[in-house]
């Protein structure tokens, strides 16, 4: 079956290029104009996909991602007539898997799309079987995208159960930021040094919400970042 993908775009011209562009690929565009109409279709309609404009009439795509990361892990594109860093950053942040700046290509877009499906089919977010490795404070469950910190599930983003399934399979291995984004994000150019430091703080802060004791992620100066033996049931 030919993937679905949402197309979040209030401008006719630029959604009616999309979906053209991504139907002659073999892909099955839905197009919707508005933030809350998009929000109920990905809650009741299966989709590979979503492609959302930063700038729509009841709401920011930044929002729009906020609210479906909260039922969803479905990957996001965002499109956007403004070139600021800031706001690259922060919707690369908040879960957006990809960020296209207007004017674009199609047929780049189209690319892009197919890049992110193929990468999150095969970072292990479907595939896998429960992992608690004796002794970890931690159990990976890579089927269901889901981690267990003593016991209790954590309520991670995309890119925090990416970044810490990485950590938790290489429990003695030390990661360069570099490392992670190219082993987690894959496309270490378009990302930041930072946004590697911010997922790691916030990982931090949902541990210590279940042990405030411990910190099993460790940072290791001039070199990055690991588990340490305080990962440790």
């Amino acid at each position: 079956m030919a993937d679905r993908i949402l197309i979040v775009e209030d401008e006719p011209a630029i959604a009616e290029t999309l979906t053209y562009a991504l139907g002659s690929e073999g892909f099955v565009p839905v197009h919707v104009g508005l933030a809350q109409t998009a929000l109920d279709r990905l809650r009741a309609e299966d989709f590979a996909l979503a492609i959302v404009d930063v700038g729509l009439p009841d709401a920011t795509g930044f929002e729009v991602c906020r609210e479906l990361r909260k039922f969803s892990e479905l990957p996001v594109i965002f499109l956007t007539a403004r070139t600021d860093e800031i706001d690259r950053i922060v919707g690369l942040e908040i879960g957006a898997d990809d960020y296209v700046t207007k004017p674009f290509s199609p047929r780049e877009v189209v690319t892009r799309v197919r890049v992110i499906l193929r990468r999150s089919r095969g970072n292990g977010l479907a595939a896998g079987k429960a992992a608690h490795p004796p002794g970890s404070a931690f159990e990976l469950d890579g089927a269901a995208a889901r981690v267990r910190y003593r016991g209790h599930l954590l309520d991670l983003t995309r890119y925090e159960y990416l970044l810490l399934k990485l950590l938790i399979e290489h429990p003695e291995r030390i990661f360069s930021r570099e490392q992670l984004l190219e082993r987690v994000w894959q496309e270490p150019a378009a990302v930041y040094d930072r946004t590697v430091d911010t997922h790691i703080k916030t990982l931090r802060a949902k541990l210590r919400a279940i042990d405030p004791t411990h910190d099993p992620i460790r940072t290791y100066r001039g070199l990055g970042y690991g588990l340490s033996g305080q990962a440790r049931a």
